[in-house]
């Protein structure tokens, strides 16, 4: 599920993380033998650095309650390690959280101190303060996203046990995880292009023998598509919110040079005019934050889980087309009474790990099902509440515009 997003509060970037009421994970909360949280989060310069926080009964770790200091890097090598486990290819690998990215706010703080001639000094004052609670609104996205991955892992009952998550929680020192050098983001590439291909050829020569399967594929292909479209919407929307707001303080600058200026009656009602915008653009900026975290980030963030769930799809066929190839080469065997053993057993082990990725892939995507339905259906509420909220506080400022 999404993630809900919690407070993170201080100027320095040296974030104390609340957990709020709000917060919900897509499993037993019944279950506390192994809790992870990002209790602390630091920026320096162009790293994050988490504090991953746990706290457990399960015997497999040495202590209750302990904490270790991570990078984004280790979170990706640790979701790489799940990828590449042969024994996960039947389960929905959670999706890794986004690279942390700061630059998008940083420019638009730069070129707002170029610009600062060109406005008041009150306008800029707000304008300052709107992007640095944007870039705060960042951070803290970033910190709940990379929680949220960890959460997902520790409350499965599989992935939990493994060995990779368990030095990933325990082991105190830096993992040496280091960034993908050219030639191996060259050869990442060329996997994912090679694992593409592959996905197409399967997709159009390979016929699924169970319905179920087929029918998930077909929906998941349409779903991530309708969701990508739904998320570049909902951006659209929330900036338009972002610039109503930019565009109010320049309104409520101009009115109050207008009553500066101005002695007479004109005064009274340009100054509480500006007023009236003024609490306005808060509202504006309230909306648009909140359809980001409760919209665009939910859309966004389903349309990376459905891409997990297509993998484990893909995966599956994969396995699909090399049982019916073993069955072929069975066949063959039989055929010319050479070599018939082998190709027995490797039948039989084909036969076997598709059956159990079969049974494994319906158990997830049924449980993916579930756990979509509820987190959209929660967050879509929520933002209903908080959209009727804002309206009936905007509603009263109509009216004391037009008595004013």
């Amino acid at each position: 599920m999404p993630p809900s997003f919690y407070s993170i509060e201080n100027s320095n970037n040296h974030l104390d993380v609340e957990k709020k009421s709000e917060r919900s994970e897509t499993v037993d909360l019944n279950d506390n033998t192994l809790q992870v949280d990002i209790s602390d989060a630091l920026s320096e310069r162009e790293k994050v650095k988490f504090t991953v926080h746990t706290k457990t009964t399960l015997k497999d770790f040495a202590k209750q309650d302990f904490s270790v200091v991570r990078q984004h890097e280790e979170f990706i090598w640790l979701h790489d390690r799940f990828e590449e486990n042969e024994s996960y290819a039947g389960y929905i690998i959670p999706p890794p959280p986004p690279r942390p990215d700061f630059d998008s706010s940083r420019e638009k703080l730069q070129k707002l101190g170029e610009g600062e001639g060109s406005m008041t000094a009150e306008e800029f004052k707000k304008m300052k303060q709107e992007l640095e609670a944007e870039y705060l609104a960042t951070f803290k996205k970033t910190v709940a996203m990379h929680e949220v991955f960890l959460c997902r892992l520790a409350n499965h009952p599989i992935f939990r046990a493994d060995t990779n998550f368990r030095v990933f929680l325990e082991y105190e020192q830096d993992l040496s995880v280091r960034g993908k050098n050219k030639k191996e983001k060259l050869e990442t590439f060329l996997r994912s292009f090679s694992k593409t291909t592959d996905e197409i050829l399967l997709g159009s020569t390979q016929k699924d023998v169970d319905e179920f399967f087929d029918k998930e594929k077909n929906f998941l292909l349409d779903y991530h598509s309708l969701l990508k479209d739904a998320t570049l919407r909902a951006d659209k929307m929330t900036k338009a919110h972002k610039d109503v707001a930019d565009h109010y303080i320049k309104i409520s600058s101009c009115l109050l040079e207008m009553a500066t200026a101005d002695t007479n009656q004109l005064e009274r009602f340009a100054t509480k005019t500006a007023d009236i915008f003024e609490k306005a653009r808060k509202i504006e900026n309230r909306v648009s934050t909140d359809e980001d975290l409760k919209l665009s980030d939910t859309l966004r963030y389903y349309m990376r889980d459905t891409t997990a769930a297509k993998n484990l799809l893909y995966r599956r066929l994969r396995c699909l087309a090399d049982y019916e190839a073993a069955n072929r080469a069975l066949e063959k065997a039989r055929a010319k009474n050479k070599d018939v053993h082998a190709a027995e057993w490797s039948q039989h082990q084909a036969c076997e790990k598709f059956e159990q990725m079969s049974a494994k892939g319906k158990e997830e995507l049924i449980d993916f099902k579930v756990r979509r339905v509820a987190a959209i259906k929660k967050n879509l509420i929520e933002l209903c509440e908080l959209e009727l909220k804002h309206a009936n506080v905007t509603i009263p400022f109509s009216f004391s515009l037009k008595s004013s």
